[in-house]
This record gives C-alpha cells, structure tokens and sequence, in this order.
C-alpha cells in the first residue's frame, strides 16, 4: 500500500475521531475502504453517547458499511492501534489491512495482527498523538475504562 494512500484514508478516521471529541466521547475514529479504494464505512468511538460499551470506532465502521459477502481486500483504518476486541472483528471477518494512525498512546493488537497475516501500516500520524494524548490527560478515568484498567 502507498503510503500517500494510507495517509488520505486516514483523514477519514481523524475526521470521525474529532467529532466523537467534539460529542463528548473518545476521540477515535475509524473507516472501512474496499478493495478498490470505495469507502464502504465510518464511524467512531461511542461508547459514551451511547452508553453502549461496544460501539468502538472499528465495529461502528464496520457496522456502517453493511452486510458483505466477503471482507477480503478491504482496509480498515483507525486512529489508534486496534484493541483486542477490535483486531478480533478484523480476524474473524477476514479484513485483509490495517492502517493505524498511532500506537504510542495504546498498542493495542496489531502486532498480533501481523504475525496473523494481516497486513498492517502504522503511520505514527503526529495529528493522531495529540488528539490523543491531550484526550488521556483530560479524562484519565473515562480513558482508564475505555481501556479495561
């Protein structure tokens, strides 16, 4: 993957990820593409606005882009390295890539992926660090929970 590409896909996810910021919520945002480049999906984090602790940012765009046959060749990318919950919904489904914006703040399970066969692409994206290390230092608590600690 190009990694022009991956950056512009990107902007999807940041996008996604300040508007759950901007709600009240966990500022990580995710998006779907298809093999061809179509974006099939977005969402975010909303585990706050909707008091639903399983709508992270990767099921949320997953769920966006509606029942398929087959995720082969799609490209999930997210904000912040994938939690196990989430790198589960990539295995299982048979997404075939992950771009992640970051690891630095949470890593997540996409080293795990990779040793799986999922290709993965971290960007190290600086806009994705801030957005989420000044999230971290604001509300460590809600950050704590949306972690499992």
């Amino acid at each position: 993957m190009e990694l022009e590409q991956a950056r512009d896909w990107l902007r999807t996810a940041v996008a996604e990820a300040r508007a759950g910021r901007a709600e009240g919520g966990i500022p990580i945002g995710a998006a779907l593409y298809g093999p061809d480049g179509e974006l099939l999906g977005r969402g975010r984090n909303r585990r706050v606005q909707d008091g639903d602790p399983a709508t992270h940012a990767e099921t949320a765009a997953f769920r966006d882009a509606g029942r398929r046959r087959s995720y082969r060749g799609t490209t999930m990318v997210t904000t912040l390295s994938p939690c196990w919950y989430c790198s589960g919904l990539v295995r299982q489904f048979g997404i075939s890539r992950v771009v992640v914006g970051e690891a630095g703040t949470f890593s997540g399970g996409h080293a795990w992926l990779a040793a799986h066969g999922v290709e993965v692409v971290l960007l190290d994206d600086p806009a994705c660090g801030a957005l989420m290390r000044e999230f971290v230092a604001a509300n460590p608590g809600l950050w704590n929970e949306d972690i499992g600690l």
